[in-house]
């Protein structure tokens, strides 16, 4: 039971301390700061209409179907759901006033939305002021629980910013608290197309600390494998000379630019560690066959691994 807890199920997705839900950033945006007349709803867009149940019944169209008639001043709209349960019928009793808010598409009989978000309201009730933020979540986490939890991580956590005044200014970033609050909490005013393009100021900056922790990370990697050390393999240009003339084809620019940056690389007095990158064809091979021959010629041995035995037998009989 514990493993399907809300908790439980945040947890396996890598959110359980605080700063994992403030830099839990939505997926996208929800307009619910106004209401649409349901006859000017326009398919193929996201609306909100505020209406009065006419009428709640289930039908069958292939398969079991919920499907709710709603009317406002404008015109009637239809509510389906292909999921639901029985006790929500209750939830639709004639003359209850209700805001949906969903997708709309055009029907046979007019427009509809299937599964649209559903709320009991009474008349008058206030709207949202800010946009509705939209989280990536488990099946079975509530979007409702997952911003409770997320605005209480934001009041307990101090969000202090990293980078220097001078840096923001000369990047044009804005700052860090500001533009997390902003993401979770975006004002009235804020440019729906630039929030979910993510071209707003604030997602610029979480996406430059982004970048930027992954830069430093790296750097910390590569410090961390310099301190490492290994018998080097000079080249003495023997045996991967011998090969370069003996094959029946030039090595390319691209062949030979990578081959000398990996020939530099061994003979140096820590590991190296690279990833050659090419399309199938390209030439890999020859570099790495050349990567072991500078360590044969300096009396060391040199191990050439393949992830099938296919192709482990293929380099086994070319080389």
């Amino acid at each position: 039971a514990a493993r399907n807890t809300i908790a439980a199920k945040l947890a396996r997705a890598g959110l359980s301390r605080d700063w994992d839900f403030v830099l839990h950033l939505p997926l996208r945006y929800e307009d619910e700061t106004r209401v649409t007349a349901i006859a000017a709803l326009v398919p193929g867009t996201e609306a909100q209409v505020e209406a009065e149940v006419l009428s709640a019944d289930v039908v069958y169209r292939g398969r079991r179907q919920l499907r709710v008639t709603v009317r406002d001043a404008s015109g009637e709209l239809v509510l389906r759901f292909l999921h639901f349960y029985p006790s929500q019928l209750k939830q639709f009793e004639a003359g209850r006033r209700v805001r949906a808010f969903g997708s709309v598409r055009g029907g046979l009989a007019g427009a509809e939305m299937v599964h649209p978000r559903v709320r009991a309201v009474v008349e008058d009730a206030a709207l949202p002021t800010a946009l509705t933020p939209i989280y990536p979540a488990p099946e079975g986490v509530p979007q409702a629980w997952l911003r409770k939890r997320i605005d209480r991580a934001l009041r307990d956590v101090d969000i202090v910013e990293i980078l220097p005044q001078r840096l923001l200014g000369h990047l044009g970033l804005a700052a860090l608290e500001p533009s997390v609050q902003r993401l979770h909490h975006p004002p009235p005013e804020a440019d729906v197309h630039a929030l979910a393009e993510r071209t707003d100021p604030a997602w610029q900056r979480l996406n430059f600390d982004e970048l930027l922790a992954q830069q430093l990370s790296l750097a910390a990697a590569r410090r961390q494998r310099r301190s490492q050390r290994t018998t080097p393999l000079p080249a003495k240009r023997q045996l991967t000379a011998a090969f370069i003339r003996a094959l029946p084809f030039d090595l390319t620019a691209a062949q030979v630019c990578a081959w000398q940056e990996i020939s530099d690389d061994l003979t140096q007095v820590h590991p190296m560690r690279r990833l050659l990158q090419g399309d199938v064809g390209s030439g890999k091979t020859v570099v790495a066959a050349l990567a072991c021959l500078q360590a044969i010629e300096t009396g060391q041995q040199a191990a050439f691994m393949a992830p099938t035995e296919i192709l482990a037998e293929q380099h086994f009989r070319k080389l």
